[in-house]
């Protein structure tokens, strides 16, 4: 249903008043600001006159013949589905006035004779027509851009769903690559390189099943990471447990990509170094948000280990978590001890 579709075409109101004197004073007013006026003298009629079509506002008078205004205000429905109302009362106490507009009612204008009244009456009508276009004009625009962040939404998440498993494909390529080589060196960088890329497209599925664009619920998402870390690094050496203690929270997407990428390095080198071969262990990661940041920890009862000897591993793991920690703007400490070893990351959260 179309009303005052331009701002410049004249206003077609319904005047419903059981005065036809008094309306056609109204109407002789109106008309004069280059508007159209309909009369209906029930509210009957003018319901009627409304179900043809082609009115912009109703002016609906009180005090009406075997029935009040509030009365038709009932029987034409709620604001949005029919024009807006400018109510008429002679009543100059604001009961009247505040129930009417209770009532539904989006205006109202006390009726009398002086001819200041079909001023305010006109002044009345054009006012709520502007304000119901630009309310109608704000609706669908709203509307208009709801139905493109769907849109959007739906392609990003599409998106994120082939990077996904272009990334599945890439580490199962790695994984098939390490099966054909005979240097244990190689084949336990491939299978590091492997994991790393599974961390990464873990991220992205989870941002896949998301409800909050660009943004990852980060207990999720670390529930599942370290789950799949547990499932790939266990070997008959090597078979401990990773417990999860994450708060419930959200993360920008790149934040996840970094925080996954130093769980992921912290924990294979937990599960690698921080038991002797064959004796079952615990690796605990925590994840919280405090007044000041986001924080995460990762830690063991291992046999630690000396800060100043050379590395186990390429030490490639510890080069990547420095460069993780800066993209966080994150701070890094970790306590060393022989009963295990606790790194905590502190990072600033928008």
């Amino acid at each position: 249903m179309s009303y005052g579709a331009e701002a410049n075409d004249p206003i077609r109101v319904l005047y419903i008043d059981d005065d036809p004197g008094f309306a056609a004073l109204a109407q002789r007013a109106l008309s004069k600001r280059g508007h159209e006026v309909a009369h209906a003298q029930s509210g009957s009629e003018g319901l009627a006159l409304l179900a043809q079509g082609g009115v912009d506002v109703i002016a609906l008078d009180h005090t009406l013949e075997g029935e009040t205004g509030f009365d038709v205000l009932c029987q034409l429905g709620p604001r949005g589905a029919r024009p807006p109302v400018v109510y008429v009362t002679a009543a100059r106490d604001a009961k009247t006035a505040i129930q009417a507009i209770h009532a539904g009612a989006d205006e109202y204008v006390v009726k009398d004779m002086d001819g200041a009244f079909f001023e305010l009456l006109a002044v009345a009508i054009e006012q709520v027509l502007d304000r119901w276009r630009w309310q109608r004009l704000r609706e669908r625009n709203e509307k208009e851009v709801r139905a493109a962040r769907d849109r959007a939404e739906t392609l990003l998440r599409e998106v994120n769903h082939r990077i996904a498993n272009s990334l599945a494909l890439a580490a199962a390529m790695v994984r098939m690559q390490a099966s054909a080589l005979s240097d244990p060196a190689a084949i336990a960088a491939l299978h590091e390189t492997q994991r790393r890329i599974v961390a990464i497209a873990s991220v992205h599925r989870r941002l896949y099943v998301s409800d909050q664009l660009g943004l990852v619920e980060i207990d999720d998402y670390l529930g599942h990471l370290t789950a799949e870390l547990a499932e790939s690094l266990r070997d008959s050496d090597h078979d401990h447990r990773v417990e999860l203690n994450a708060e419930k929270f959200v993360v920008p997407t790149d934040k996840a990509v970094s925080l996954g990428v130093i769980v992921g390095e912290l924990v294979t080198n937990s599960f690698k170094y921080a038991y002797p071969p064959q004796q079952k262990g615990v690796i605990r990661v925590s994840v919280g948000g405090t007044a000041e940041g986001g924080f995460l920890n990762v830690e063991d009862d291992g046999k630690g280990f000396d800060p100043a000897e050379r590395s186990k591993g390429t030490g490639l793991g510890s080069k990547i978590l420095v460069a993780m920690t800066r993209t966080l703007g994150a701070t890094c400490t970790r306590d060393v001890s022989p009963n295990g070893v606790r790194t905590r990351l502190e990072f600033p959260l928008p």
